[in-house]
This record gives C-alpha cells, structure tokens and sequence, in this order.
C-alpha cells in the first residue's frame, strides 16, 4: 500500500498511513459498539443450490384483529344457514267428507217412529175414546201393556229420536267437524238441510275467507328501534281436521305466528319507505304462511297496517325525524339559493350589463345571496 506525507501546521511530518499494528498481528480491531453481537455466515453457503423445498401442508388460518389497530379481520365464508324444523301434524289426519243423509230421509224416520209410537198406543189400548174418534181409529178394547207393547215402544221412540235427533242444517262458509269417541269421522261441507248421525260429536268451523287486525305487537326496524305494529291478515281454514284437531285452537296460533313473525322481520314506521314495507309485507306473508300450513291455515297476506314507535322511544325519534326534515328544508334552500345568484350574476356578465372585477363580483354574490335567503325565510313564515 502506498503511503502519502505532508506537512502539517507546525511542520512536523506525519505518521505513514499503513496496515494499523493490530491487522498487523492479526487482532480483532476493538469494536466501537459494546453490546453489538456479530455472526460469521461462510460465503460458500449463500451460492450453494437447494433442492426444491418439500410442500408443507397448511390449514386454513384465521387472522384476528389486533387491538387498536384498526385492521379487519378476515371473514369466513358464511355457512349454509340450517332449516328449522317444521311442526308435523299427524300425517293421517287429513280432511275427507263424511256420509250423511238427505235431510228427508230423517223428517221420514222421525214421523215414523211417531206413527209407531201412535199405534202401539192404540195397540195398547191406552188411546183416550175421544182421540180414537177424531183420529177415524176402530175401536178396540186393546191388550194392554205388555212385554210387546213396551219393546215396540222403544223400538219406535228410538227412531223417532234418531230421525228428528239428526237433523241438521248446512249453512255456506260453515262446516261440521264430526267425531266419535274421539276418533275423527270426516267434514261436512254440505248446505242444507241434512241427516247426520246423532251420536257423533259435532265442531262447527268457519271456512270463509277472513280477515283479523291484530292488536299493537312489539315489533323493532332494522337499526332495532323499538316500534309498535297492527297487522292485517287475510286467511281461511283450508284442512278442517288439521285446525281443529291437529292444535288446540287455531286463532290463537295464528296470532302467535305473526307475533314471532314480527320479531324476526324488521320494519319501518309507514311514510318513510314504500318499497320497504311492501318488501317486510312480503317477507311475514312467507314466514307466516309457512308456520301456518301445517295446521291446516291458508294465509294470503300479512301486512302492516299501522307502525309507530314504541312510547318509550317515541319522543326521541319525533325530535330526530323534525331535525332530519329541517336540515333537508335547509340544504334545498341553500341550494336554490346558490342556483339562485349563480344564474343572476351569469345573466349579467354575459349580457355586458355591468363589468366586475374579483372584489365586486364577491360583493354582489353576497348581496345576492343575503338578499334571497332573507326572502326565503320571509315566504317561508
């Protein structure tokens, strides 16, 4: 290494620049950070080649948010969300017609057991003289009440009382449930009059088409404020046997369905948005149809007639929906206002009518702009 000498100020030579003494004797010159700590990679390792690394299963990672932050986390892939289940009704237990008879065929059986009645009196001898002449009967000393006349007695009052015991009458929109020691025995949906067994129990169920507005439900919007709502629903009894024996009343499950229905749709307080209220009558029409069919109930429409908060919302949100309408009454009125001047001062400039520089186009924007909103809030009160 070549070594260079000069001169310094106060004339004496300087030292040769040169190998220090301690490369010279192979030392380790001192380090100029302590705590530093050093680690020797052999060079031949840097170019040496590897084999193609071995692939290394990994699962799926699912990465957290770190408090504070604000990173999001990754979501998952939402899963297939699970039916529920769906109330099962006996699956026998299925409406069918039920036998009757013409109704003529009971008014026969009762005026027959009456004639019975009438003749095994006469028969009997017990019919009063009087009665037998204004009836034209033949005389007859009779035989008495004997065995006979008792068993034909019975035989005659028991049809009479089934053939006047039976009868029955069909009116439309109604129906007849009929059982017998419990068991189900089929519908009548018939009108008229009718022959129907007298020992069968008899339900009568209405079958029109109607309508049921319900009382103040809870119910919530989709922000969950709590709301009070009335619904109007259209349905009828489309099974007999599902609604009268398949649930203990069918009314009041009906109305239980639409309260559920009402906590799981959101809704919005009437005059807001239409399409969203067409959108939950829809949605509660389907959920309560669906809950409603397996006993035997066709519903055509749920809709919600009336929604209104819930008191103890119901001033607060009165003072937010008037401070909404007066920043929206605000912002049209400034932007009319801005509409405003910006046509009046683009009119006069471009017509030649005045000339302005910067400062005065400022000065009549403002001017412009004071002078209209003071005569919008004028008109406006």
């Amino acid at each position: 290494m070549s070594t260079t000498s000069s001169t310094n100020p106060q004339g004496t030579a300087p030292a040769a620049v040169g190998p220090s003494p301690a490369t010279e004797t192979g030392h380790r010159p001192a380090r100029l950070i302590h705590n530093e700590a050093t680690t020797e990679i052999p060079v031949h390792l840097l170019f040496r080649d590897d084999p193609d690394p071995a692939p290394v299963p990994l699962r799926p990672a699912v990465v957290g948010r770190r408090q504070g932050t604000g990173e999001q986390p990754r979501t998952r892939r939402p899963e297939a969300a699970r039916p529920r289940p769906v109330p099962q009704v006996d699956p026998e237990l299925t409406e069918r017609p039920a036998r009757v008879l013409p109704g003529a065929a009971g008014v026969a059986a009762g005026f027959c057991g009456a004639a019975g009645c009438a003749v095994t009196s006469w028969w009997a001898g017990v019919v009063p003289p009087l009665a037998a002449q204004a009836l034209g009967l033949p005389a007859y000393a009779g035989a008495g009440l004997g065995p006979a006349q008792w068993a034909a007695y019975a035989a005659a009052g028991a049809l009479g009382m089934f053939g006047f015991g039976g009868l029955a009458r069909g009116r439309t929109g109604r129906a007849w449930v009929l059982g017998l020691f419990g068991r189900y025995r089929g519908t009548v949906r018939r009108t008229g009059l009718m022959w129907v067994n007298p020992l069968l129990l008899r339900r009568r169920v209405d079958v029109r088409l109607r309508h049921w507005r319900s009382e103040p439900m809870p119910a919530a919007d989709g922000n969950g404020v709590a709301l009070r709502a009335v619904t109007l629903v259209v349905w009828r009894v489309r099974d007999t046997a599902k609604a009268t024996l398949g649930v203990e009343d069918h009314e009041t499950y009906l109305r239980e369905c639409v309260e559920a229905a009402l906590a799981r749709v959101p809704v919005e307080p009437l005059g807001t948005v239409r399409s969203s209220a067409d959108v939950a009558g829809d949605t509660l029409t389907r959920l309560v149809a669906a809950d409603a069919a397996p006993v035997g109930l066709e519903v055509f429409s749920v809709r919600p007639v009336r929604v209104e908060y819930a008191p103890e919302v119901a001033a607060a949100m009165h003072r937010r929906r008037i401070a909404a309408l007066d920043a929206a009454q605000r912002a049209s009125v400034l932007t009319s206002v801005v509409d405003s001047v910006e046509d009046t001062v683009t009119r006069l400039t471009v017509r030649g009518l005045v000339e302005l520089d910067d400062y005065e186009r400022k000065m009549l924007v403002k001017d412009l702009t004071v002078a209209f909103c003071a005569g919008r809030g004028d008109t406006g009160h």
